[in-house]
């Protein structure tokens, strides 16, 4: 099975445990105002690649990931959920630790056929790590063009079926960093099964993206966090 991938990168150090092959699959439906990756939005683009070429392009520096693995992020990963599947099978077929790094946006309730593959999907997978950007419905929306109801009850229903979960929050000043969303995202999280959370600091670093792409920057003015907000 082939997927649109954006691109590779082959010691990552960020992106789950351990020193992993990452691969950048193309597509996302979502348009946060502080993503540093616009250039994997568009759909169905990108170099088109099988599986099992990305399986070997891990083997060719398998000996640097001994203690990591194969993450799967994008865009948003289970826009090709198919595509993801076979991956993950394929590595886990090869003992290989598999991380997908998603948004959770993608599910949808009551739709059997997904919610099979995303089962199957997890019975492959080691780590997720999902993203809660915001706790407010509408203030959600504002920031990344979609509703947060979906993405909860995605982390509901893989938090109860037992997945491991790490929560990635990136931390934006003038978005989602005041205190009133801070604890009302820990309020949700407290009773859930989660094993770690990461807060991601705001970074400009995709302003040069946004220009390159004739691309309208969202966030011109938005500071990175100081190291005492974060602390706090």
């Amino acid at each position: 099975m082939n997927g649109f991938i954006h691109s590779t990168e082959s010691f990552g150090t960020v992106d789950g445990p351990g020193v992993r092959f990452v691969v950048f699959l193309q597509g996302c439906p979502m348009r946060c105002q502080y993503c540093h990756n616009p250039d994997t939005w568009k759909m169905n683009s990108g170099a088109v690649r099988s599986a099992q070429s990305l399986i070997r392009e891990y083997e060719r520096n398998a000996a640097f990931y001994k203690k990591g693995g194969i993450t799967v992020t994008g865009g948003e990963a289970l826009m090709q959920i198919d595509f993801l599947l076979e991956l993950f099978r394929l590595a886990k077929q090869k003992n290989i630790h598999t991380c997908l790094d998603t948004s959770g946006v993608t599910y949808r309730p009551g739709a059997s056929s997904y919610n099979e593959k995303l089962d199957a999907l997890m019975e492959v997978t080691d780590l997720v790590m999902l993203d809660i950007k915001h706790i407010d419905p509408e203030a959600h929306k504002k920031l990344t063009g979609a509703d947060n109801r979906r993405i909860l009850e995605n982390l509901q229903k893989l938090s109860e079926a037992g997945a491991k979960i790490e929560i990635r929050m990136p931390m934006v000043p003038q978005a989602n960093a005041d205190e009133k969303t801070l604890r009302g995202i820990g309020a949700f999280l407290q009773n859930l099964n989660i094993t770690r959370m990461k807060v991601l600091p705001y970074h400009s670093m995709a302003r040069s993206k946004y220009a390159a792409l004739d691309m309208h920057d969202t966030m011109p003015d938005v500071p990175s966090p100081t190291d005492e907000a974060l602390q706090k």
